[in-house]
């Protein structure tokens, strides 16, 4: 008799930082999943709160339940997640199919997410990421997240992440990519993991679904690190980060990471990699005027194609 085989184990990474308020509906979602196969590890970055201990209890509650709270390396949320995904121990457990699953500590996943992404990657994909479904801090909804009109490449990922970190899943050719890269992720400064998982799948060539479909609760509240991304105060304030050079430092300690590990890209990105870098050396010494068509770098809306091509001709990259 023919048996399905069994669901690959999904090992949960969920980076936390005073977040004892709202960390108890994150957990409690977990055990909802109709993916059961999973195990949880949590890096706390220094909380003076009751984070650790909302953990530890739910570790108590759950002896069945692999569940382990580990020391961040108290640098930000970017370097908390990166320093998991460096660390031997992360993976030495981890099945041959094993996946990898990010999470927040304030949002609540619908009973799917997993479901959903194990689906996908059971399908090809080698990234599996979503929408939201926005809400207010009583997890009241708002509305779903922008859905971007154009699919992920290497050229949008230079200027741009589409991918929402709380809503990644990484299949074992991912996860792997990310392992042997973390160390020099982090020693470049990489200033967001999940952008950077969106630059070096796109430059690995690995197959990107990214879910019109809500896959979790994504609670908007004034301890947010970023937020949701839309709405006229946040264009505005994507405009203010571009102008005041943020976003131009952002790029910068990307694309030291990118060089640190250009052998993981294709062909054809590495080019794109060299074109763009080249572009913004010229353009920081003034020499090449327009350009930026011509290396492949491009952002999902006119507008914000538009926005970068001026900061760009004002220097702000």
């Amino acid at each position: 008799m023919y048996s399905a085989p069994p669901a690959p184990h999904v090992r949960i990474l969920m980076g936390t930082f005073q977040g004892a308020g709202y960390l108890s509906g994150q957990l409690s979602s977990f055990l909802a999943q109709d993916h059961d196969n999973w195990s949880l590890v949590v890096s706390d970055d220094g909380s003076t709160d009751a984070t650790p201990d909302v953990v530890r209890e739910f570790a108590r509650a759950h002896p069945n339940r692999d569940i382990r709270l580990v020391q961040g390396p108290g640098q930000g949320a970017s370097a908390n997640y990166l320093s998991l995904l460096a660390q031997d121990a992360l993976w030495r457990d981890l099945p041959d199919d094993g996946c990898i699953a990010f999470s927040d500590q304030d949002d609540v996943w619908m009973a799917e997410r997993l479901a959903r992404a194990i689906e996908a990657l059971g399908q090809g994909a080698d990234i599996y990421a979503s929408r939201t479904l926005l809400t207010d801090a009583d997890l009241i909804p708002r509305g779903a997240s922008r859905q971007h009109p154009y699919p992920p490449a290497f050229g949008n990922a230079l200027v741009q992440n589409v991918l929402a970190g709380n809503t990644l899943v990484l299949g074992p050719v991912a996860g792997a990519l990310l392992r042997r890269t973390a160390a020099r992720a982090l020693n470049a400064g990489v200033p967001h993991h999940d952008w950077w998982v969106y630059l070096l799948g796109t430059g690995a060539g690995l197959h990107i679904v990214n879910d019109s479909r809500p896959g979790l609760y994504y609670r908007q509240h004034g301890g947010n690190l970023l937020g949701a991304n839309r709405g006229l105060g946040k264009a505005w304030s994507r405009f203010a980060m571009i102008w005041e050079g943020h976003f131009g430092d952002w790029i910068a300690h990307n694309l030291s990471a990118l060089q640190a590990v250009d052998e993981e890209l294709t062909p054809e990105n590495r080019a794109c990699l060299s074109a763009f870098q080249a572009w913004l050396e010229g353009e920081r010494r003034g020499l090449l005027g327009g350009g930026l068509d011509r290396t492949g770098a491009w952002r999902q809306s006119k507008a914000g194609q538009i926005m970068l091509r001026a900061a760009a001709s004002a220097g702000r990259l």
